[in-house]
């Protein structure tokens, strides 16, 4: 189930809190005021087809998001055909008559678009991307191919292939992940069988291994018609041309039967339902409930989303206060109220430290919401948490895809694409005596779902009286898919139009790519700072980057840089952590520290007419630390929570082994950034002391700014922290260059019964400093790096149906980093897809053409007139020339690269940096069924290394 687009804006909102200035009096009223002018200005107009259509039009950087969404998401399914709806999301981006194969994304290269991408909910599906805007036209001639041109493309062979997509997205995302199922087994106690909400969104294996061609296309039928569609075009284009656009491509699709409104429907839940699992990869037990609520845009859905935000995400929080501080049984408690079209739910999850019983959990939550019975919400409280509303709508809506997916969500939904200015409102009005009512109405004494997620073998963690949940899992059997052959052309009459849609439509006039204007400077302390002025929304968002990071950790006490980093956010010299949570949300910003491989990071959003007195709490957490040991052993504690899970997820066992296995037990970056279970239990506090004291300064610290506040507003605030925060010299590494390629190597990490196999293959290769680091990355284009235009994913996903994704790219610092090719395959075609991969490495510099090198060059060089369309590019785009002292139009310097690369130098890149004879091949799977046959691939008997 989706979360619907106003609750989701406002858990997003709610996450942090206060959009007051500092010397406002009543926090209320300038929230509604500021609720008052959130809106997101549209035109709209319907075909005489029944196709929505909005325009919404910003100037700020030339590209334009086209989102095309049909209110039809997995609700609609039949019982024994679930999947459809996302299994459609799918089937459409592949071919459609006049686009042909390969369909949207092969167009999506040659444009420069962000790719295409979709999502499908309970309600709806989407299909969205951001293009440079002369490829408007383009957009949408191809998008309305896909409705009204697709269907007969469709073939058995196609549906098969895809078919074993979905399969695979199901096993990465839920049957080999931990407590995947969890969804799965509350939704069919929460939902009747007749129920749309019953099943999940991606279906079954069985029902998607049973779907005919005639299903399909019965579906898309039904479904896929102009009146039941939304079109939304937003950014920089002309709204009377692109009218004529939309007429011309889509106005002879025919419409559709009428589409009738889908019923309001809650879950039913009689009497208590208490169900255990045990997951192959669990390392802590989970308890998890739900209770039976309401759908979108019900009156009370916004008092639930004002209950679920106080109940657990903040210090004050009644359930922050017994399950964290009072009974130390978990590091936190997750609570939302999640809703969809016709039913919502009220979601609680506790993931406990290890070994804990979850019947102690179950009594913690009995205590706190008796601590919310008795204490109710403030009006403090209630203002704090409304308080975050406009700083979170401006984050929402700081990208055009953001507002196009925002206009189209409330289009189907209500008929109104500006809805969200009467959802803020309905917030705003939320009261105490509502978030009580809700509470005792759907909370309160009544019927719930609660599962137990434990490890294998550790059922008696699970809540006393819980019967066997019933999950399907999956048996791993080799061969027991049939190759497939999708590449064979469909045959067809051709769907007759009015005019020759063949010809795909030319490009507008080249779009000049804006390289933000860069202000560089320096404090008193010597921190450089460079900051970029943005006015789209009133919001600034800035860094400091401090280096050093995890290269700074001794060897025995790796962790500490993690551990410092957040500490660092509980509390200060004069305030109390619940105090410091309270200043900032006060403010309407957020502020988190993190440590990284290379470097401590303060990150920040706030509202520019905040920046002040936000910088100030920055100071304060830097120059201020607290030091508190209540605060040290909870923070200890969720670390090694964090550990202990990471041990069994297999992805997270990939990273960590790759890493150790690219970058030798010497070089600190082969270590988990977290520490080991041992290194963390050795950890003082007076260790972080040490840490904090000896390397965080403004001499190794930059800072980059991005928002709407000019360059003199922010040194003269800035002015304060130059002074007081004294710089002294910190001792960083110095840069590493990687040592030559060893031979080839097969290492396997036993992850038993797993339904995927990892693999990453790679070796460390360069430095992003090094002449070649670019052209490399350029060569890579079409290998891996291109998305649906690579050759990874054109053969082992579209044409054979190994994986959901697979990816290549090089990544490097000062340092040198590793390329790495990246997926997760079926687990019985382990070997098969290690060998396609192979082949593919070893033919790429012979194979590579001309038009691969068009390709290239078309994507790269027009993909820039996107480059930085939000805050979080641009704070990129700084990042990168402080830390590598490039110039601030270094875009301008790649494009010129690109344009100079030619056929010899790609394949010349290729055999040097791409070579499969010199890189670590490394499998995390089923030991039993997988690696005996990996002797196969050529690279000597597999290694067995430990998690």
């Amino acid at each position: 189930m989706k979360m619907s687009p106003l609750p989701l804006l406002l858990a997003a909102c709610f996450a942090s809190a206060a959009s007051v200035p500092a010397h406002a009096a009543k926090p209320a009223a300038a929230s509604a005021a500021a609720g008052a002018q959130l809106k997101v200005d549209y035109q709209k107009f319907t075909l005489p087809n029944g196709l929505d259509v909005i325009f919404h039009i910003d100037r700020s950087d030339p590209v334009v998001a086209v989102n095309l969404t049909a209110h039809v998401g997995s609700a609609r399914e039949k019982a024994g055909r679930t999947g459809f709806a996302h299994l459609f999301e799918h089937l459409l981006f592949l071919e459609s008559e006049n686009l042909g194969k390969g369909g949207l994304d092969k167009m999506t290269a040659r444009i420069g678009g962000s790719g295409a991408n979709g999502s499908t909910s309970t309600d709806r599906t989407n299909y969205l991307q951001t293009v440079p805007k002369d490829a408007l036209e383009k957009m949408i001639w191809a998008e309305a191919d896909k409705l009204g041109w697709f269907i007969n493309t469709v073939t058995d062979a196609v549906l098969a292939k895809e078919k074993q997509v979905v399969k695979n997205e199901k096993r990465q995302g839920v049957d080999n992940a931990p407590y995947g199922h969890t969804r799965y087994v509350i939704n069919k106690a929460l939902y009747p069988l007749d129920h749309p909400y019953n099943w999940q969104v991606i279906g079954s294996l069985e029902d998607l291994q049973n779907a005919t061609l005639d299903d399909v296309k019965e579906f898309f039928r039904l479904w896929y018609v102009p009146n039941n569609v939304t079109l939304v075009l937003a950014g920089d284009f002309d709204p009377v041309q692109a009218r004529k656009w939309v007429e011309k491509y889509f106005s002879e699709i025919k419409r559709g039967a009428p589409v009738a409104p889908i019923a309001k429907r809650a879950g039913v839940v009689k009497e208590t339902v208490k169900l255990a699992h045990e997951d192959n990869f669990a390392k802590l037990p989970e308890l998890t409930m739900a209770w039976p609520t309401v759908e979108d845009l019900h009156p009370d859905s916004y008092a639930l989303e004002v209950l679920a935000e106080y109940l657990s995400q903040t210090k004050r929080a009644p359930f922050y206060k017994v399950v964290v501080e009072d009974s130390k049984l978990a590091p936190g408690v997750q609570i939302g109220n999640q809703t969809g079209e016709i039913a919502g739910q009220f979601m609680l999850r506790v993931r406990a430290f290890e070994n804990k019983p979850l019947d102690e959990v179950m009594g913690a939550v009995g205590k706190a919401f008796a601590k919310f019975e008795d204490e109710g919400i403030s009006e403090r409280d209630l203002n704090r948490i409304k308080a975050g509303l406009e700083t979170r709508f401006y984050a929402s809506v700081s990208s055009v895809l953001g507002k196009s997916a925002l206009l189209a969500e409330y289009n189907y939904l209500t008929g109104n694409p500006g809805y969200v200015a009467d959802g803020i409102r309905k917030t705003l009005a939320v009261t105490p005596a509502d978030v009580r009512r809700v509470y005792d109405t759907y909370i309160k004494g009544k019927p719930y779902v609660a599962t137990s997620f434990v490890p294998k073998g550790r059922l008696a963690l699970a809540l006393s009286g819980s019967a066997k949940a019933d999950v399907v899992e999956e048996k791993v059997v080799q061969g027991a898919e049939a190759a497939v052959d999708p590449s064979a052309n469909a045959s067809y009459a051709k769907t007759p139009s009015s005019f020759d849609r063949s010809t795909e439509p030319g490009y507008g006039e080249t779009p000049a790519v804006k390289v933000p204007q860069v202000w560089d400077t320096r404090l008193a302390n010597g921190m450089r700072v460079l900051g970029i002025e943005n006015r789209e929304v009133p919001l600034v968002q800035f860094d400091i980057a401090i280096d050093g990071g995890l290269l700074l950790d001794q060897p025995d006490k790796v962790g500490v840089a993690n551990l410092m980093a957040r500490m660092l956010t509980q509390g200060t010299a004069r305030r109390t952590p619940q105090e410091l949570e309270e200043a900032i949300q006060q403010l309407g910003a957020s502020i988190n520290v993190s440590a990284r491989a290379e470097d401590v990071r303060v990150s920040v959003t706030t509202l520019a007419r905040n920046f002040q007195p936000t910088l100030d709490l920055v100071q304060e957490i830097l120059l201020q630390p607290r030091w508190d040991e209540k605060e040290f052993a909870l923070v200890k504690q969720s670390v090694l929570s964090q550990i202990r899970q990471q041990d069994a997820e297999p992805n997270a066992i990939a990273s960590r082994s790759f890493a150790r296995l690219v970058y030798g037990k010497d070089d600190p970056r082969s270590r988990n950034i977290l520490g080991t279970a041992e290194s963390v239990n050795a950890i003082t506090i007076a260790d972080l002391q040490r840490y904090y004291a000896a390397n965080l300064s403004p001499s190794v610290a930059r800072m980059h700014v991005v928002g709407a506040l000019p360059k003199a507003a922010v040194t003269r605030s800035l002015a304060g922290l130059g002074r007081a925060w004294k710089a002294h010299p910190v001792k960083l590494p110095a840069a590493t260059a990687a040592p030559a390629p060893a031979p080839a190597k097969v290492y396997f990490v036993d992850v038993p019964d797993a339904k995927q196999s990892v693999l990453q293959v790679g070796y460390r290769a360069l430095a992003a400093t090094d002449a070649d680091y670019y052209p490399a990355t350029v060569a890579n284009y079409i290998l891996g790096g291109g998305g649906f235009a690579s050759r990874l994913t054109q053969q082992l996903r579209e044409g054979k149906g190994y994986t959901y994704g697979i990816n290549s790219g090089f990544s490097g610092s000062n340092s040198a980093g590793p390329f790495l090719i990246a997926s997760g395959v079926r687990s019985n075609v382990t070997l098969e897809s290690a060998q396609l991969v192979k082949q593919i490495l070893r033919d790429y510099p012979a194979t590579y053409s001309a038009a691969d090198l068009e390709t290239t060059k078309n994507f790269l060089v027009k993909s820039n007139a996107r480059a930085f369309e939000t805050a979080g590019a641009k704070l990129g785009m700084l990042d990168n020339i402080s830390k590598y002292g490039w110039r601030p139009d270094y875009v301008k310097e790649r494009e010129a690269v690109v344009g100079s690369m030619t056929l010899p130098r790609v394949q010349a890149l290729s055999r040097q940096y791409l070579d499969p004879s010199k890189m670590v091949w490394l499998v995390v799977g089923d030991a039993r069924t997988q690696l005996p046959r990996l002797k196969e691939l050529g690279f000597d008997e597999p290694v067995v290394i430990p998690r």
